[in-house]
């Protein structure tokens, strides 16, 4: 799984999931794509455990960050 964040906005952009039932998964994700969720209001989300999609809301720390530049001084 992979929440994809825009650095500036915190939007969740996208989301990528491989693996069993994924397809249930992702349609999970679509409604809060689609009203420009956060990747706050994720972490906001009580999870449902134990299933796969718990971790969508317990993913805390970036593993990667493309093209934010930091603030001028």
């Amino acid at each position: 799984m992979k929440l994809v964040v825009d650095g500036r906005t915190g939007r969740v952009a996208g989301c990528h999931i491989v693996g069993p039932d994924a397809a249930e998964l992702i349609q999970l994700i679509a409604i809060p794509v689609q009203m420009h969720a956060t990747k706050s209001d994720f972490d906001a989300v009580m999870a449902v455990h134990p299933t796969a999609a718990e971790e969508l809301v317990t993913m805390r720390q970036p593993t990667l960050q493309h093209g934010i530049e930091p603030a001028a001084a």
